[in-house]
């Protein structure tokens, strides 16, 4: 692999001044594009040419992106610092059979997805009840991939909410919990407490506060509670009764599992069918990645666009743009998504990474993040390459005016992004304005755009179910396959657990129980000042 990734320096070396516009003629969008249905990824904006995108093939092939990927999917341990199968793809496609340790897991799983279908059936028609009648919000208790998928799809899929309002509480900070909770009626509220472990100290501080303010006014709080945990001894002493308890197995990670019994607050907003809609978005992006060749799938080559820029061309950062309101909270999801798992240091054998790991992702939606920080995405002196969804059409008809604006504003940012505005034309437009000389050039500068800046767009028809399916699994894959050819683990996650076990043991020092000696002074001094 060492040789493709030299030859893959030498190529960027040689074209990394090169205007990304030079490379279009009449082929170029359609050739440096791939489609999944009605979905349309577009990579013709970047500074990847027939050769780069080559070699990049050659590196995914060469990495064995092709067995790690069935590998995978037949539900071998590629976990392997766990010891763990990887198969959340399995959460949304239970009809194959799936063998983990000698044994299918597919049954279980769905038994678990009908349980879960009667339990939402059961609320949303009102046989579940509260103390006060028929549930009307839900407050999902998590953390990271307990909190953060739902709570990013549930905003996604407001046009098919038609049950309970979902809330998501995830920080300790009170305040989040409490802002929540104030003006909800403990009286038809469902608490659900989603913990693998039921041990996860956020999560079971806010489900204690939960509870709490539940007995104010319910006389059994815990009949109002469900649980997603494997830990029944642990829910049941919580007051939980096992027909609202939904585990997962280990081989689902937190930040992929929306698909099952974290999904649950979602299944319970928008309903079975919307649920099973997505999950067959999701298996139908898992059919196109095992597949589709390289040159033609979708999650390879966003992968591929990924590690030329990063890797190769050597941008630490990528900004994720939906032209979406509903996907606000996509980006936040993707930052967990691709930072937990690809943020690593070593490689699978231990050793130190020859390459720096995954890149920093952040983002907003359009059109909020022009008025924001747009301003360095197209001036500053670093590059940011940048990711663009849209959909052709929204869900308000009364609005298409509207949506037409939105969707003209994306197309331009990338427009803009990729041409620029050269000394020259930006001279030409002050001198319209009556400017001469030593000002006429000076305020002229201020209005140059370098431009040669790369974006990719994923456009889609509408966003659905099914679509928003395919977009979540289409980012899972990215990850692997960027995880594959830097040769990590993208699914265990240690470097959550040092500040953990620090926070832990600083708690009975806050407490005044203990002393702060052997803190660092800066600690020392912070403890002093917080404690008052």
């Amino acid at each position: 692999m060492q040789q493709i990734w030299t030859a893959l320096s030498a190529h960027h070396e040689g074209v990394k001044s090169r205007p990304i516009l030079s490379l279009f003629d009449a082929e170029r969008a359609a050739g440096f594009s791939a489609r999944l249905g009605g979905m349309l990824f577009d990579y013709s904006k970047t500074n990847i040419d027939a050769e780069a995108r080559g070699l990049l093939i050659d590196l995914a092939e060469a990495a064995g992106v092709a067995e790690k990927r069935e590998a995978m999917f037949s539900g071998a341990k590629i976990n392997e610092t766990e010891g763990r199968a990887v198969l959340h793809t399995a959460l949304r496609n239970m009809d194959r059979p799936v063998m983990v340790d000698g044994k299918d897991v597919t049954p279980a799983l769905r038994e678990t997805h009908a349980l879960m279908q009667a339990f939402v059936r059961d609320v949303r028609g009102g046989r579940f009840a509260g103390q006060g009648g028929a549930i009307t919000d839900v407050v999902n208790i998590g953390i990271g991939g307990s909190d953060l998928g739902p709570a990013m799809a549930w905003l996604a899929l407001q046009p098919y909410a038609d049950g309970p309002r979902c809330h998501f509480v995830s920080n300790v900070d009170g305040a989040h919990i409490h802002d929540t909770l104030r003006g909800l009626n403990p009286e038809t509220t469902l608490v659900i407490v989603a913990s693998k472990t039921f041990t996860t100290i956020e999560t079971m501080t806010n489900a204690e506060t939960a509870r709490r303010w539940m007995a104010e006014k319910v006389s059994d709080p815990a009949a109002q509670f469900a649980a997603v945990s494997t830990a029944a001894d642990k829910t049941a002493a919580f007051g939980i009764d096992a027909s609202r308890v939904f585990g997962f197995e280990d081989w689902v990670g937190g930040r992929y599992s929306m698909w099952g019994p974290i999904g649950l607050s979602l299944m319970l907003g928008v309903g079975p069918e919307a649920f099973d809609d997505f999950l067959a978005g999701g298996a139908a992006m898992d059919a196109h990645f095992r597949k589709a060749p390289f040159a033609q799938n979708l999650p390879v080559l966003l992968a591929l666009v990924g590690i030329w820029h990063n890797q190769v061309c050597g941008h630490a950062t990528r900004a994720v743009l939906p032209y979406d309101q509903r996907l606000s909270r996509l980006p936040a999801y993707l930052q967990q998504l691709e930072m937990e798992s690809n943020g690593k240091r070593v490689a699978m054998d231990g050793s130190d990474l020859a390459l720096n790991s995954g890149p920093v992702v952040w983002g907003e939606p359009g059109t909020n993040g022009q008025h924001a920080f747009y301003q360095l995405i197209h001036q500053g002196t670093r590059t940011v390459p940048c990711e663009f969804l849209v959909a052709r059409e929204g869900h308000e008809p009364d609005l298409a005016h509207q949506h037409l604006l939105l969707v003209a504003n994306c197309l331009a940012q990338s427009e803009a992004l990729l041409r620029g505005r050269s000394l020259e034309e930006a001279m030409a437009i002050m001198a319209k304005k009556g400017l001469t000389g030593a000002e006429l050039e000076r305020q002229a500068r201020h209005r140059v755009f370098p431009g040669n800046r790369p974006s990719t767009t994923l456009a889609y028809p509408q966003l659905t179910p099914h679509v928003l399916g395919q977009i979540i699994a289409l980012y899972e894959h990215r990850v692997f396959v960027e995880g594959v050819i830097l040769g990590i683990n993208s699914y265990d996650q240690w470097g959550v657990e040092l500040g953990k076990e620090l926070a832990v043991a600083l708690q009975p020092i806050l407490e005044g129980k203990e002393s702060a000696e052997g803190k660092d002074g800066s600690t020392r001094q912070l403890v002093d000042f917080l404690k008052g």
